[in-house]
């Protein structure tokens, strides 16, 4: 099975393009979904988690606060990577588990920091989703509410376009309709479908 990493800035469309490849029968394995599992309350992620940063970090559930944790990382560098050094490991380890169960010519791993944590090289394949800075930052203030001034604090401590380009094998321009990206996720269904013949 090839394992294909999907990657790109926020907003630029890699849940559009993931929702597509999993419509046409694609297993993707996507990390912010193992993350939320990773972060609940009881989960031994958590606890380390709270041990590190404080217990403002958890709702009165016992889970994560992740609005709370977000804006404590943001602003400071040395605590976002002790926040990965505690979650990435442990994201990375359920998705590897659940790919080893799979049958399928290919998976796609959805992996917002790729490139930041340096796991490219891990894959057969990686693929980037770009879009212009501008239209991400509309569909991002669209979808969550998010303010320019967050939107450019989460783009300042992403990899750059540049960045992801170098690493990619595919590249899908996310700039027009739903109907042009799908026509591209198809064709390069059937190109990865083919290469893993």
């Amino acid at each position: 099975m090839l394992r294909i990493a999907l990657t790109g800035g926020i907003g630029s469309g890699k849940t559009a393009v993931t929702q597509h490849l999993a419509a046409l029968g694609v297993p993707v394995l996507d990390a912010d979904e193992f993350s939320h599992q990773a972060t609940r309350a009881q989960e031994p992620a958590v606890a380390q988690i709270a041990k590190v940063f404080g217990p403002e970090v958890l709702s009165a559930s016992g889970d994560l606060d992740r609005a709370a944790l977000r804006q404590m990382i943001f602003a400071d560098e040395a605590k976002r990577k002790q926040l990965e050094a505690i979650l990435h490991p442990e994201i990375r380890k359920r998705m590897n588990e659940a790919a080893s169960t799979l049958d399928a010519p290919y998976a796609v791993f959805s992996i917002p920091l790729l490139i930041e944590t340096g796991q490219a090289a891990n894959f057969d394949l990686v693929l980037v989703i770009e879009a212009p800075a501008a239209l991400r930052a509309q569909r991002v203030g669209e979808r969550s509410g998010l303010s320019a001034e967050a939107f450019r604090g989460i783009t300042d401590a992403q990899a750059s376009d540049a960045q992801r380009r170098q690493a990619a094998d595919e590249v899908i321009i996310n700039d027009g309709s739903l109907q042009a990206l799908h026509a591209q996720v198809e064709a390069l269904h059937r190109r990865l479908q083919s290469l893993a013949q």
